[in-house]
């Protein structure tokens, strides 16, 4: 029997311990340099979310190639120049106990195209997104194998910058869940049709990833649940994938959902009752379920979406719907939400899920801000 304290007890991932059962879910930040780099402003970002005693930070994403940048001041990692900058950030976090993974993404049909410049936009496949008016070039089996390279660089980057972990970010639209999605891939080669099929591209990244960093360092996954729209990823299939995955040697999923053409199913507002929080937690048990029946605690699953109550995390945790419990918005508001829960201090985060925080000028709680 789970008791209500192990959210504040160790949990293995792998061979990495957890110093307790919290993540921080990447969201971008908007704190690099316009060129991707590191910056102080982040340092101190991460800092104070190490500070605040979370067992496992995320960043937010971090481009692996200039075709795939997806947002202003979104860091990169498609170069060793960017190396030195995420040494810094990771030494930052380390001063705290708290660990963390580094997660790359290429924004596929969800670039800005003022970002990218004389690069077009790739996708698994020719479908316009309705959220942009952006109709992506599918891609040919040269670009496949470019970008599939990139994302292996990016892993083995992670590495000598000192992460823990990286994490894939098969989730929200872009290029590795278009992949999985049979919404956005439509491909009828060895790159799509069967479930199997669409997770190749993956698969084939953590297979060569693995001959260069090894099958110690942690390979982490965030995974599309559903895409939120008609014809897309649903939570049967994606729990299939998510069986690929665990199988392939990835050691912690972490169950999102939706893509830009969904609106917030990834990010609800006004998350007010209890009864409205963890909205991907039938997605979460049933990934949970698969990839333990397939391989035991060899992989382990993070829920993200919604969850502010601690009566609630403690229920996700009690009836196996997910091993970690997984926050942004919280903690953008509280950076030390996991302290004050610890103590005793409170019950339920501050967060109104009002997505005031989402902006350029940097992320911040639009409320305490004001």
């Amino acid at each position: 029997m789970k008791t209500a304290n192990e959210l504040f007890e160790p949990i293995n991932i792998g061979k990495l311990t957890l110093k307790n059962r919290f993540m921080r879910s990447a969201t971008h930040e908007w704190l690099a340099s316009d060129e991707g780099f590191v910056t102080d402003r982040m340092i101190d970002f991460y800092r104070k979310l190490a500070q605040g005693d979370i067992g496992l930070i995320v960043p937010g994403y971090a481009d692996v190639d200039p075709s795939g940048k997806s947002s202003v001041r979104q860091g990169a990692i498609y170069d060793d120049r960017f190396i030195p900058g995420y040494q810094k950030l990771v030494n930052a976090v380390h001063q705290y106990d708290s660990k963390i993974a580094l997660q790359i993404v290429h924004g596929g049909r969800q670039v800005k195209l003022r970002l990218i410049g004389t690069h077009t936009p790739l996708a698994p496949s020719a479908v316009k997104d309705s959220s942009s008016g952006i109709t992506p070039k599918e891609m040919s089996e040269e670009e496949i194998q470019y970008i599939k390279q990139k994302f292996v660089e990016a892993i083995v980057r992670a590495k000598e910058a000192g992460f823990d972990a990286c994490q894939l970010h098969i989730a929200h639209g872009f290029l590795l869940s278009e992949f999985i999605s049979p919404y956005t891939n439509r491909r009828q080669d060895r790159w799509g049709g069967s479930t199997e099929n669409r997770s190749r591209f993956i698969l084939e990244i953590i297979r060569e990833a693995r001959k260069l960093v090894g099958e110690e360092f942690p390979i982490f996954a965030k995974l599309n649940s559903t895409d939120g729209v008609r014809d897309g990823l649903t939570p049967e299939e994606s729990a299939r994938v998510a069986r690929l995955l665990a199988s392939a040697g990835v050691s912690l999923i972490e169950v999102s959902g939706g893509i830009a053409e969904a609106g917030d199913v990834a990010a609800r507002s006004n998350i007010l009752e209890p009864e409205q929080e963890a909205y991907f937690a039938s997605a979460g048990r049933l990934i949970r379920t698969t990839v333990k029946q397939a391989v035991g605690e060899q992989t382990q699953v993070a829920l993200v979406g919604g969850l502010r109550s601690l009566s609630v995390m403690q229920r996700i945790i009690r009836e196996g719907v997910a091993d970690i419990i997984s926050m942004c918005r919280p903690f953008i508001r509280e950076p030390d939400l996991v302290l004050k829960f610890k103590r005793g201090e409170k019950e339920r985060a501050d967060c109104i899920s009002c997505n005031g925080c989402y902006s350029p000028k940097g992320v911040r709680c639009a409320v305490i801000s004001k």
